[in-house]
């Protein structure tokens, strides 16, 4: 997210296209209706030169100021629990999951090599475990 340029989103297929991400890895992460609204309307305000979000100065946030940013916007939600950028996609997750969401689309989304690590949002998913129907109560 600190390196997006306006370019990476791409408009037509909905998605961000981040590449090099962690351990060099590319991915293109959903972009929702809502959002991409917000983005276009952000894009004409602000009309960022280089990176997507940027500083004063045109230059780009730190990951410090964008744990900052999330802390202010939890508090203004009133949410009492701390909140970090990557609770944010670890929420994500948890949420596709307990919506349904196959596994392993998550685990391409997430930008995850291996299911395993995807998994570990499996043990916070419960909704998933009540629709499951038993073979044996059929």
């Amino acid at each position: 997210m600190l390196v997006l340029k306006p370019e990476d989103i791409n408009v037509k297929r909905r998605v961000v296209c981040v590449t090099s991400a962690k351990r060099n890895k590319d991915r293109d992460p959903l972009l929702s209706h809502t959002l991409l609204k917000e983005l276009r309307e952000y894009y004409l305000e602000w009309r960022p030169r280089h990176y997507l979000f940027e500083g004063p100065r045109g230059e780009r946030y730190s990951a410090e100021s964008v744990t900052q940013i999330v802390r202010k916007a939890s508090k203004k939600a009133k949410i009492k629990k701390r909140v970090t950028p990557h609770m944010l996609r670890h929420s994500f997750a948890t949420h596709l999951l307990e919506a349904g969401t196959d596994l392993r689309y998550i685990q391409v989304l997430l930008g995850h090599n291996s299911t395993k690590t995807t998994e570990i949002y499996t043990h916070v998913a419960t909704n998933v475990y009540k629709n499951i129907k038993n073979p044996l109560d059929l």
